[in-house]
């Protein structure tokens, strides 16, 4: 049975797509159900089985997807990327038509007016942050994902950067955040943020990140490791990597394992960092220095302390009073992983 269509205006606006997607009636599943999520970058609309991910025509500090063209690039950027970690979870990338007459269809006949990331939809039992806040994330579901992320890591060519672009996007970062963090209205400690800063700007000059350039350990990475990103199957699956941001994902594989480990910590798993990379560590022959993973676990935090403030810049922030607390929340990690560097 062929699914419905919307008949709107001649050229179709956001919020036209946004309408049409979020009705069952759009899909060839015909699914009883759509579940519509709204992030900085994207709407994504979840039927029981399956996945739609469409890119919001905006600017941001690393792109710009104000054009179609753009966007279906990113699309099939996104396809390519995630295939790496997530094979057989990202179908393709499918086209929103619209008809002379106005209608909008999926994979129709008439003018691209959008394209959409196609994807399956993970079970959310197996999720890790679903597990670990519930309380039954086991220690083979640990290493089975350390195995996973060990073999990717070993897999991927070290890349050609040199120890002045590596320390400087980790100095941006910093600055960065740095900036949005002392923003007056978020009432932040200024000692705090001083203090992690100071410690920060101090290992940044040291040792053990051009090591890390000189050893040939930089690889392009995930991005955005984080445990909503893991769905502990067999073998595990890794979906959602920055996909457009090639700079970001220039990673020291510690680096990811530090963030997701924090990431752990933060929802109830503390455990989970040490074994994660003593495996990975195990995996890769590679065994970094405390103080290194203590400076990549304290910048994680502090940029995603900037990241959660940057929620209340927006015109509508969603949940507002969900990213003050949380801003705390990852400054208190990054302060006692400060402490580690002393």
């Amino acid at each position: 049975m062929p699914a419905e269509v919307l008949s709107v205006a001649p050229s179709a606006t956001l919020t036209d797509k946004v309408r049409f997607l979020s009705a069952p009636g759009s899909y060839p599943q015909r699914p009883p159900t759509v579940e519509v999520q709204e992030t900085h970058l994207s709407y994504v609309f979840l039927t029981p089985t399956d996945v739609y991910k469409m890119k919001k025509p905006v600017a941001h500090a690393y792109g710009d997807l104000r054009t179609l063209e753009v966007r279906h690039a990113n699309c099939r950027a996104e396809i390519q990327l995630n295939r790496r970690l997530a094979s057989d979870v990202y179908f393709g990338v499918i086209p929103l038509t619209q008809s002379s007459s106005g209608t909008l269809a999926l994979g129709g006949d008439g003018e691209i007016v959008e394209w959409l990331v196609h994807m399956v939809r993970l079970p959310a039992a197996r999720m890790l942050d679903h597990l670990v806040r519930h309380g039954q994330l086991s220690p083979e579901d640990v290493l089975a994902v350390a195995e996973r992320l060990g073999g990717f890591f070993a897999a991927q060519p070290a890349v050609d950067i040199s120890i002045d672009r590596y320390i400087g996007q980790l100095r941006r970062q910093l600055e960065i955040s740095a900036h949005v963090l002392a923003y007056p209205q978020f009432a932040l400690p200024p000692s705090d943020l001083a203090r992690i800063h100071t410690a920060l700007t101090h290992f940044l000059d040291g040792a053990e990140l051009a090591a890390r350039v000189r050893d040939r350990r930089i690889v392009d990475g995930h991005g955005d490791l984080r445990p909503e990103h893991i769905c502990v199957l067999t073998p595990p699956v890794i979906i959602d990597c920055l996909e457009f941001s090639h700079e970001l994902r220039l990673l020291d594989p510690f680096d990811e394992i530090a963030f997701l480990s924090l990431e752990c910590a933060r929802l109830g798993a503390p455990w989970v960092g040490a074994l994660l990379q003593n495996s990975v560590e195990t995996r890769l022959n590679d065994h970094p220095p405390p103080r290194l993973i203590a400076l990549y676990t304290a910048l994680r935090a502090y940029v995603r302390a900037h990241l959660a403030v940057a929620h209340l810049l927006e015109p509508a922030p969603r949940t507002p009073s969900k990213w003050l607390p949380l801003a705390r929340t990852y400054l208190a990690y990054a302060g006692r992983a400060c402490a580690l560097l002393e």
